[in-house]
């Protein structure tokens, strides 16, 4: 089973941002990955972050 969903690290603990179907106890495998957003720091003016996320985790792009 694959569950793709967003999360925030804070006071090491990783969460969630939505309700997980797991059973208590239950181990996982977890692939990270953050935001492309935080490695322009500072190039570009970013107005609008939702709408840049969206922009990058769109399956239309193609890798460079």
């Amino acid at each position: 089973m694959v569950i793709r969903t967003k999360a925030i690290y804070k006071d090491e603990v990783l969460k969630p941002l939505t309700k997980l179907d797991l059973r208590d106890g239950e181990v996982v495998e977890i692939a990270l990955k953050t935001t492309p957003i935080e490695k322009l720091g500072g190039l570009v003016k970013i107005s609008n972050r939702k709408w840049v996320e969206e922009i990058i985790e769109s399956p239309d792009l193609e890798p460079v």
